[in-house]
This record gives structure tokens, sequence and C-alpha cells, in this order.
């Protein structure tokens, strides 16, 4: 039992002039008598993120040979290793709706929908929603943001439907997700504006933090501390790219705020997401790594050709290798999230304890762009109901559109069908 000077409320924000810094879950806000804290999940959040990435993968470079838990890791998924308690992979699942005749096009409006384009709305008002904003409107409605979109692509995916007709746009500048999270104003010019003015947000709200402090018990203090110093560190970050010659990009005409190191910019990204969900801005996110037919360059990786042509590989040895290469890295920045959630403590757990994480892609083999058999891993516990530790392997044919609705069903988000869905993948 942790002994605080005083219960505070779970809401609790920091504010000063253009900032509202919200605070992560501590001690001293589970025993407070609010509706939140006495739902049936206890004292933390739902979390749901869904991370994809294109052109598939070298699904036996992805897949693991051996099921059950005493796999061995696949050279693609290796990066993961260190999270293998946490860890589903879950093979097998094909997204019928996506095999379509314009590929590229529908891959990325299919993915979290699992309902053709030319379908949505057909067999209903949510026939098409996806499931991010399916989740959004049961576990997002508490929170400041109810979801967030977000890609390192010069323009966004078409990933998250909040409508048969209305696809939410992702934001791939960091500088104006950093704004979203933590400045305050009306609009993105307004917090913009006001941040140029008064510098860095911590100095804004330094005296209410200290005062803060002071009330806490030992072991919040110490959350509340690393917090804001991870608050901190990444507003540098974010300034040092806004600093950078644009000139000097890759990816021409990138906002201002945008890195010009793709690893920096993953980096940014996903700390971003584990502060948003850490404190409690929204509980659920969606994340393009990139968009599809991306022409994307992996010189960091030694790799001149184009991602996208790349990925039509025709078999050739080389070309395979490389292709696999992307996709590990793609793999070890993600795995620098699931670190960071696994060492953010709350008050029963970690937020990777409470958060249940996909990462995947809505193609497999990319020469062919096949729908079948997916790739797919599932990180975090949703507060204990995901076991981890396991290689699943479905028979063929089997719909990924049920492994969704299987993390509704372990999140206890009342939802009933998504897509083509048939039932919930008891073994996950």
């Amino acid at each position: 039992m942790y002994i605080t000077k005083k219960h505070i409320s779970r809401r609790t924000v920091l504010r000063g002039v253009g900032a509202t810094i919200a605070l992560p879950l501590l001690d001293a806000m589970s025993p407070a008598a609010t509706a939140f804290a006495q739902t049936a999940a206890g004292s933390t959040p739902k979390r749901l993120a869904f991370v994809g990435f294109p052109h598939g993968a070298v699904m036996d470079r992805w897949s693991p040979k051996q099921d059950g838990p005493d796999y061995e890791m696949s050279p693609i998924l290796e990066p993961l290793a260190p999270f293998r308690q946490h860890l589903t992979i879950v093979s097998g699942l094909r997204n019928k709706p996506a095999e379509t005749p314009e590929p590229h096009g529908y891959i990325e409006p299919t993915w979290l929908t699992c309902v053709k384009p030319w379908d949505f709305g057909v067999a209903g008002p949510d026939s098409g929603v996806s499931a991010d904003q399916l989740a959004a409107r049961h576990i997002g409605k508490d929170a400041r943001l109810p979801s967030l979109e977000l890609t390192t692509a010069q323009v966004g995916a078409r990933v998250a439907w909040r409508t048969p007709k209305q696809s939410l746009p992702q934001e791939g500048n960091p500088r104006a997700v950093f704004q979203k999270l933590f400045g305050h104003g009306d609009t993105d010019k307004e917090r913009a504006a006001i941040l140029a003015e008064t510098g860095s947000i911590l100095d804004r709200v330094k005296e209410q933090a200290a005062r803060l402090q002071s009330s806490l018990g030992v072991r919040d203090r110490i959350i509340v501390s690393d917090y804001l110093d991870s608050v901190r560190e990444i507003e540098r970050r974010v300034e040092m790219a806004a600093q950078q010659d644009s000139s000097r990009l890759d990816i021409p005409d990138a906002p201002v705020g945008t890195p010009n190191d793709i690893t920096e910019h993953f980096k940014l990204m996903f700390d971003l997401m584990a502060l948003a969900f850490q404190a409690d801005i929204t509980r659920v996110i969606t994340f393009s790594m990139d968009r599809e037919a991306s022409m994307r360059t992996y010189t960091n990786l030694g790799i001149a050709e184009a991602f996208h042509p790349l990925s039509h590989h025709g078999n050739n040895p080389q070309k395979l290798d490389r292709l696999a290469q992307i996709q590990k890295y793609h793999t070890e920045v993600f795995a620098k999230f699931v670190e960071r959630l696994s060492k953010a403590q709350e008050a029963d757990g970690t937020v990777l304890d409470h958060s249940t994480i996909l990462f995947g892609s809505n193609m497999s083999n990319s020469d062919r762009h096949n729908n079948d058999p997916l790739p797919n891993a599932v990180l975090g516990h949703a507060h204990g109901r995901i076991k981890g530790g396991q290689h699943l392997r479905y028979p063929q044919d089997s719909r990924f559109s049920d492994l969704l609705l299987t993390l509704f069903d372990r999140n206890n988000i009342p939802v009933e069908k998504i897509g083509d869905s048939g039932g919930v993948l008891s073994e996950v």
C-alpha cells in the first residue's frame, strides 16, 4: 500500500499559458471515489493501438515454424524477443474483402473495416466504420481525444473511417502532434503561436508541478518526475526537428517539424503515442508507418531501391533479403514503443499490461498482392485477458476480422460484428 498526503482526481492536469499537461495514472488517484475508478476494469483505462505497415511481409521470415509457446522467434520479429511474454503471433488469417481489382488503393480502407469499399454502408450504418473508430465510441469517449490518427508518410493513409463516407486524416508532423497533446488553444495555429511566444511548456507549469510533487508519495513523485522528463526530452527533439534545413529532406515539401532522419521520425511518433497513452490523453491510436505504394528509400539501411518497386521482388533472393531487412527495421523501431509502454508504471501494473496493440499489414506476399496469410502480432494483455507468449496458427481462410472482434471482446467492448467477422478466436 502506498501512502500519499491526499487523494487527487484522475483528471488532474497541469495548466500554464498555452499548455495543458495531463498526468499519468498515480497511486494517489486510485482511491478516488469516481465513476471511472469504479469501472469493471479497475482504475486503469483500456487502450487500443493499430500499427500498420505496407507491402506485407516476407512470410517465411515473419512466421515462426513452431506453434504454441515454445516457438523459435522468426528473423523479422526477433527485435520483439525481449517482450516474448507480452507477444501473441497470430498466423493463417485472411482479409477476403481486401482482395480487389486495385490492390494498393483498397488495402488501406479495408484493413480495419473488413468491408469492400463499394459495400461501405450497405449492410448497415456501421458497415465501413473502422475498428479503431468503433472502439473510440466506447473506450475513447472519456479521454480528451477520442482517437489519434498518425503516420510518417507525407500523405496519410485512409485507414480510420468515422463513418462509411468519412475517413479521418492522419498527422505526420511530430510538432503538430505535440501541440495537439500538450499545447493549449482552439486551433493548431493558435497553439503553435502560444508555444512560440512562451517557450517550453514545462517552464510554464513548473510552480504547479512543484506543488503537486510536494503532496505525493515517493512512488508517485518518481512516476511524475520520469513522465515530465520524457515530455521535456520529446519537446527538445521536436524543436530540433523544426529547426532542420528542409532542403536536405529526402521527402520533398515535408512540413516543418518533420525530422530529416526517418529513424528519429519513427521514434518521435512512437514516443508521442506512448505519452498519449500514459497520460490518458487518448485511448485509441492508429499509426501507419508508411503508405501503400510507398516510394520511400531506406538509405539509412544501405538500400537505394524505393520501397514499392522492391516489394515486387519476383522471388529474387537479393530483393527478398533487402525487403526483409526493411521489415525487420520496422519491427525494431516498433519494439522501442513496446519497451516504453512496458516501463511505464501504473497503480496496478504497466501501460503495456493494460493495452492491446495490433502490429501487422493488410498484405501478405507483396509481389502478388496476396491477402492470405496476413502477418499479425498482438502485444499487451488487455488487463490480463490476453495471455501472451504464444504463436497461434489458424486454418486457411480463417477471418482476420475475427481477430479484431477478439481484441474487442478481450477489452469488453460491446460490438457484435466487424465487417465479415464470424466469431471470437478463443485461443487468443
